[in-house]
């Protein structure tokens, strides 16, 4: 038998799942079947009334969008939040027809021309990541007539401890390396471009609050260093986000209040050169994850090796990350249960498998449940972010799994 990871506050009823307060059976019936992602909207408003609570009244709180893009949970979140962060055409499309362009930031490598055009035309401001892409940008803006408003995403010269993904601190594809961001700024400074500011990314998904810590300390000087060096004061700092969410067992959350506190400690000791800039916290995993679950219909029991398997009807195609196949290095379990019987007894271990015709598709590995049979539904939770839109949906033909918003609890 395996551990799993902690099933987040909330869903656990009078012995069966629920989700924003309403019984899953109900939710499912609503949503046309299993497999299916059921949000809780209460859940994320909860999340993000917290972290604006924890943080310095000054800083503000973008959302960045590819963590859950699904068009209930945008529109809920977009009046919540104080900006979205895109990271492409389509997402840039999304986010414009739920907030204004100014609230709208687009980042990521590899944009194309096309989306470069929507972005200026729009009035969104643009984190260029090479200074080729600027001049792309600039040429752009010159054809349309439009001036562009252009922020640098800057590939910072340290990293993020602790994070699942490294964004800094290295030879990478995200930003402008620090030491060449000062020249770029005065460049476009000179052009008399809109320039808006820096985005400053060091990683994602840490549980290390102190390293969350000494990474924005680390981000404040490093924007105080590079707008000292271009001579230049910028109107906006993002200063990235790297909250994690404990999918598995060990894992301990991030002290929020206690990041925010240090956080407003550090702006208060910043220098004059940033003294009228504003910053934001850009956050997605943290504010949608939890208030996640994928649910998925038990198809058959089944015994091999001495082993029992629990096949369902969802899989790795809606829910990769649960299979260890989406930035794990070590396969370990999510948080897993029968949402039909919550509070009961494990009598039996099992691995939960999907429908895909690879050994891949293992949504729990030799995991501790109560006796399954065929018709029961197995429920995964922390699938509020990196859900449907992270995993291969295509793959085999199968259906995509269904998604459905839970607005308000009753």
């Amino acid at each position: 038998m395996k551990p799993v990871g902690p099933i987040p506050a909330g869903f656990a009823g009078p012995s069966r799942l629920m989700v924003g307060g309403v019984d899953f059976a109900k939710l499912l019936e609503r949503a046309g079947d299993t497999p299916a992602f059921l949000y809780d909207g209460r859940a994320m408003a909860t999340r993000v009334a917290r972290l604006r609570a924890a943080l310095p009244e000054a800083v503000r709180v973008h959302y960045a969008i590819k963590a859950n893009p699904h068009r209930d949970v945008l529109a809920a979140m977009a009046g919540m939040v104080d900006g979205l962060d895109v990271a492409s055409g389509g997402e840039l499309a999304l986010a414009l027809a739920v907030k204004p362009a100014a609230a709208i930031s687009f980042a990521g490598p590899g944009k194309r021309d096309d989306e470069l055009a929507a972005a200026i035309t729009a009035g969104a401001t643009l984190h260029v990541e090479s200074e080729g892409e600027g001049d792309r940008a600039l040429a752009i803006g010159d054809r349309l007539g439009i001036g562009p408003r252009i922020a640098v995403r800057v590939n910072p010269d340290f990293e993020l401890r602790g994070s699942g993904m490294r964004m800094g601190g290295r030879a990478s594809p995200f930003g402008i390396d620090a030491a060449r961001v000062p020249a770029l700024v005065k460049r476009l400074v000179a052009l008399g471009v809109d320039w808006h500011g820096f985005h400053i990314f060091a990683g994602s998904q840490t549980l290390d609050s102190a390293a969350i810590i000494e990474a924005q300390a680390a981000t404040l000087a490093l924007a105080e260093r590079l707008a000292e060096e271009a001579g230049a004061v910028p109107a906006f700092v993002n200063l990235g986000g790297g909250f994690g969410i404990p999918y598995f067992a060990g894992d301990t959350p991030v002290d929020v209040e206690g990041v925010g506190q240090a956080l407003g400690e550090a702006l208060a000791r910043r220098g004059p050169v940033l003294a009228e800039t504003g910053f934001a916290v850009e956050l997605g995993r943290w504010l949608v994850g939890e208030a996640g679950v994928y649910c998925t219909r038990v198809v058959d029991v089944k015994e091999s090796g001495g082993e029992t398997f629990v096949v369902v009807d969802g899989g790795l195609h809606h829910q990769l990350a649960a299979s260890g196949n989406f930035g794990t290095v070590v396969r370990r379990n999510y948080p897993v249960a029968v949402a039909e019987r919550m509070d009961a007894a494990p009598a039996m271990t099992a691995s939960v498998v999907g429908c895909l015709c690879t050994p891949l598709d293992r949504l729990a590995d030799r995991v501790a449940l109560p006796a399954v049979a065929v018709g029961d539904t197995i429920v995964l939770f922390q699938a509020g972010a990196y859900g449907a839109t992270a995993s291969p949906g295509a793959f085999l033909g199968h259906p995509p799994a269904r998604e459905l918003f839970v607005a308000k609890r009753g």
